[in-house]
């Protein structure tokens, strides 16, 4: 068993303090570190870590890429703030290859993924316990539904145990069936498991999110099912009701309803949280407010306008003094920036938070979309849609320790018009005439952007959960690319903003003609960043 596992090379990273500016694959070669990996204890621990770490990289340069500047701008969380060098980004529409192949082709994600779920599963037949197991297919979902999200068809259910990905792409409704399945399969070995052992734990030195409990691991699953059912509501409605009615069947464990359930991987203790290194890149002597990424001026244009307590959480003060809150605009010419770059507020993240996967006041939001917006026949609904919307907002103020006051009794206040302190890249037209106070006579329109909006603010730093969100349901309405930040040469109107990335080059090299059939056969459009994917196919307003 011993010589089984010691030959398989496990992925965790070692973190690199470089800027990513340079090549990725390059940066980023030679990543793994082997250990010793024997069956009593040690081995599981390493390749649990090494399978959280693949659904946020404890690696920086690359939670850089899926997060700071992939996820984070286009969720209008984060934007680019470096202001010399960078002629091709995401947020420009116009990345080269090794901005957008991240998710697809570093050999920190997918290889090091399928690589530990290989020495778990031998581990797990070893010691007679597959509940480990169960767990880390949990993980799997978390982490690839964020590949499927990005590209939308992936290789997924003939990627072998070794992660390379040159295999048939699967169509992306065939991947979210994959993706219930596993949930599935995971919450009912896993509920078994506790019809016999009610006190049964795993390792909690192999998980550094739930420290070993599985009802708490049951309830994330059933949630990240939830979120994934939602997701696919305007591409097929009734299986979505009929997996999020599912999730939320008590007989299956339960839901996060409290923030004690949060799922955050509480991993860096003794390495540094990646987001607060990479937003820091390239800081200017002195600067307090980060370097190569700084805080969106959407979600401040939004919480100014609500006057949200969460401010001083979420965002660095501004250098300017007042305002105290002023975010960069995204998708702008970069160079416009000038020196005066480092006095837009930044990123509050600190070196050893962890890093959040999903939050219980999600559930309440998709809850209330559920209710509000799509009429879910639900028999374990228990709550108006009222109720649900103000509790999400609750739960999110109690999660960051923020003082609620009269917030949600306000009827009044919208979100910000954007003025730019240097006047380069102000934006007149007010995002929203959105109030938070709940209108129960509104459109269903109106309510899915009221909840949205409230659900986007609560997702603070869950970029890519974001961006899926805005793309799936047109909402929080985002301040579009200036003329000249939209670099894509038409392929991306600013008004919708970027749908997917294109599928790395050296797919069309290594893996033709799969990513090709792809492309003709379920992706329905050129491999562009303009293209729409599955699931997203909301009628445009």
């Amino acid at each position: 068993m011993k010589s089984l596992i010691n030959s398989i090379i496990l992925g965790m990273t070692t973190v690199a303090f470089v800027s990513c500016t340079g090549d990725y694959l390059e940066i980023n070669s030679n990543p793994y570190q082997p250990g010793d990996l024997t069956p009593d204890g040690y081995g599981l621990s390493s390749a649990m870590s090494n399978i959280a770490g693949c659904v946020v990289s404890p690696d920086v340069n690359t939670a850089q890429f899926t997060d700071c500047l992939l996820g984070g701008p286009m969720g209008g969380y984060y934007a680019d703030s470096k202001v010399s060098g960078w002629d091709n980004t995401i947020s420009n529409y116009n990345p080269t290859d090794n901005w957008t192949n991240v998710f697809l082709k570093s050999d920190r994600i997918i290889p090091v993924l399928y690589t530990n779920l290989t020495v778990v599963e031998k581990l797990c037949e070893e010691s007679g316990d597959d509940m480990p197991l169960m767990v880390a297919n949990i993980i799997k979902v978390a982490a690839m539904s964020r590949v499927t999200d990005t590209y939308g068809p992936i290789p997924y259910s003939q990627i072998g145990k070794d992660g390379k990905i040159e295999t048939p792409y699967d169509p992306q409704d065939k991947v979210y069936d994959k993706f219930f399945e596993e949930l599935t399969n995971s919450v009912n070995a896993l509920n078994a498991k506790l019809v016999d052992n009610p006190d049964y734990t795993i390792p909690s030195s192999a998980d550094y999110v739930y420290k070993g409990d599985v009802k708490k691991w049951i309830r994330f699953a059933n949630s990240l099912k939830m979120r994934l059912a939602m997701r696919i509501v305007y591409a097929d409605k009734e299986k979505a009701q009929a997996r999020f009615v599912e999730a939320m069947d008590p007989v299956n464990g339960g839901i996060m309803e409290q923030n004690d359930q949060n799922a955050m991987w509480d991993y860096f203790k003794s390495s540094s949280n990646p987001i607060y290194v990479a937003s820091r890149y390239n800081s200017a002597e002195g600067s307090l407010t980060g370097g190569d990424s700084h805080a969106a001026a959407d979600i401040i244009c939004y919480m100014n306008g609500y006057n949200d307590n969460r401010r001083e959480k979420y965002f660095v003060k501004s250098e300017y003094g007042y305002p105290e809150y002023v975010g960069v605009r995204r998708g702008i010419e970069l160079s416009t920036l000038g020196k005066n770059a480092r006095k837009y507020s930044g990123i509050n993240v600190a070196e050893s938070d962890p890093v959040i996967w999903m939050n219980a006041a999600e559930t309440y939001f998709l809850r209330a979309e559920a209710v509000a917006v799509h009429g879910f026949t639900n028999p374990h609904e228990t709550m108006t849609a009222k109720d649900l919307y103000e509790e999400g907002i609750r739960k999110s103020f109690e999660q960051w320790g923020a003082d609620l006051g009269y917030y949600l009794e306000d009827g009044y206040s919208t979100p910000q018009t954007y003025n730019d302190p240097e006047s380069v890249n102000s934006y007149s037209e007010r995002l929203s005439e959105i109030t938070v106070k709940w209108n129960d006579g509104a459109a269903q329109e109106e309510k899915q952007e009221r909840i949205i909006i409230q659900k986007w603010i609560a997702n603070w730093t869950l970029g890519n959960e974001a961006w899926a969100d805005y793309r799936r349901t047109g909402y929080p309405k985002l301040i579009p690319a200036t003329a000249e930040g939209n670099k894509s040469g038409g392929k991306v109107d600013s008004e919708l903003g970027a749908r997917r990335m294109p599928y790395p080059a050296d797919e069309y090299v290594s893996n033709k003609n799969n990513v090709l059939e792809a492309v003709s056969e379920y992706l329905k459009g050129a491999d562009e960043m303009g293209t729409f994917i599955w699931w997203d196919c909301k009628p445009k307003n």
